[in-house]
């Protein structure tokens, strides 16, 4: 009984050596004239991609990619724009003037789809929404400017430039409290940007003086004695530290 066990070990390792034979011949058939596995050299197959497989490959960085290139394109598109308002404002006709103020709402158009792509690629780029916000300022559109500067902050808090935007587009749409309130916190933070601030505030109530547009004259001479106080003590306190 011994002899015949053997005899069946031994038959089951043949046929299993001849199927791994078999097997590696196969392979090598395949990899290039039968030099081996893998073709010439019998090297076996690696698990490595190819070039053509990485360069192929969808790449999870490519959303930040194309954002990024977007906002190099705005920022080039917004720095035109700003270039034709100073040359609109030194214009020495009215025909200069309207031709660069034409150049410039074109730019700010190009720029703001520029950054709207950047913003559709990532949705937290708190630079884009920024500039977004400046556009919308600029072009008159308060109420968006608003929206913009709130993602803005909402990603930057500290973001001292967005709140001083966003708060000349508080006194364009009337929401004098909060522009009050802006002023203070730039008043402590930043006195450059308050100082901005306030000439904006200033405007208002000239404007508003000269034409109530809606507002009551009770509100508008209560909001020109703030603003009176105010820049009363920042001309006091212009000397001392911030």
């Amino acid at each position: 009984m011994r002899i015949v066990v053997n005899i069946l070990v031994l038959s089951a390792a043949l046929t299993l050596g001849a199927s791994v034979a078999l097997a590696g011949g196969q392979m090598g058939g395949m990899g290039g004239m039968g030099q081996g596995p893998g073709g010439a050299g019998g090297r076996l197959q690696s698990a490595v991609p190819s070039p053509e497989e990485t360069v192929n490959a969808p790449r999870e960085d490519k959303p930040d990619i194309a954002a990024n290139k977007a906002y190099k394109a705005g920022m080039k598109s917004l720095n035109k724009a700003k270039d034709e308002a100073a040359a609109a404002a030194s214009a020495p006709n009215e025909d200069k003037k309207n031709a660069a103020l034409e150049k410039m709402n074109d730019n700010y158009g190009r720029a703001l789809d520029q950054f709207t792509e950047a913003l559709a690629n990532k949705g937290d780029m708190y630079e884009a929404w920024n500039n977004v916000g400046y556009i919308h300022l600029r072009l008159g559109a308060y109420n968006e400017s608003v929206d913009d500067y709130n993602h803005t902050l909402a990603l930057k808090p500290d973001l001292l430039e967005a709140i001083e935007h966003r708060a000349e587009a508080y006194v364009a749409v009337d929401r004098l409290e909060d522009a009050q309130s802006a002023y203070m916190d730039l008043f402590n933070h930043d006195r450059a940007l308050a100082d901005q601030l306030m000439t904006v505030m200033q405007k208002w109530v000239t404007d508003h003086r000269a034409n109530l547009n809606g507002m009551r004259a009770a509100d508008v001479d209560a909001f020109a004695k703030w603003v009176q106080e105010r820049d009363g003590i920042a001309k006091q306190t212009a000397s001392l530290p911030p």
